[in-house]
């Protein structure tokens, strides 16, 4: 029996949207992959990755996780213990392990410049939620980016509360202990240094860890062909493992 190939679900993370994948798309559709962008709510990290795993169900086949910067913490909530997902592949993205929140973990090694570029607004479920300033969104989020574009993303970028930012790891077996991961970061990434990223695809056992000489925190926008390279990477490595499984 032939095995299928597996679709590839990609999570934003905070401020941004799904169109942040759009070149990646169209990279991945050039593999011959089918592709799904997810709408990440932005509201916590349960409910996030609730949203995320009935996505994965809806979808009823293998699936490769992808999240970028927040939705690395959404996608190891989501695929834990979820036999539906393949690999994994963290883009600028956190690594999370339990109890570990996307603040303390940014905040794991020097060099993030975030927390002054924010500003802050409440909502009216509680709490506040934050949004990176127009002003300065392309130095900070986006600098690798063309000016025009990342006006645009600047624009269109979507908020996240404070309480999905401060949300410990619900689950006791983060996803990345059973199942394989890849990981792809820019340089230069002002959100998320790339100590942190380093360190988490050491603590992944990463398949593949690929750093991005010059790239920003929008690695998949100014770098499409990277980040689907590595995503593919992880098809054809996931597929093959199914393979041969299947012959045993």
């Amino acid at each position: 029996m032939t095995e299928p190939q597996p679709t590839i679900v990609l999570v934003h993370g905070a401020f941004a949207e799904s169109a942040s994948w759009n070149d990646v798309i169209a990279q991945l559709q050039g593999h011959g992959l089918a592709v799904v962008a997810v709408a990440n709510p932005l509201r916590s990290l349960a409910g996030d990755a609730a949203y995320v795993r009935d996505v994965i169900a809806s979808i009823g086949g293998p699936v490769i996780l992808v999240g970028h910067s927040y939705a690395g913490m959404v996608i190891t909530e989501a695929a834990s213990r979820n036999d539906a997902v393949v690999a994994l592949v963290y883009v600028a993205a956190f690594v999370p392990d339990t109890g570990q929140s996307a603040f303390e973990l940014s905040a794991s090694e020097p060099g993030s410049t975030l927390g002054d570029a924010l500003d802050a607004y409440p909502v009216r479920s509680g709490g506040d939620e934050f949004v990176i300033r127009q002003d300065i969104f392309a130095q900070q989020f986006a600098a690798d980016v063309p000016p025009a574009q990342a006006t645009l993303m600047a624009a269109t970028q979507r908020p996240v509360t404070q309480a999905a930012l401060t949300e410990g790891l619900p689950t006791d077996r983060p996803a990345w202990r059973d199942i394989p991961s890849w990981h792809v970061f820019g340089e230069l990434d002002r959100n998320i240094p790339a100590a942190v990223h380093r360190a988490g695809a050491a603590r992944a056992g990463a398949r593949e860890t690929r750093k991005i000489a010059g790239a920003s925190h929008a690695v998949s926008v100014s770098q499409p062909a990277a980040v689907a390279d590595t995503i593919a990477a992880a098809s054809r490595a996931s597929l093959t493992a199914r393979v041969a499984a299947a012959t045993v």
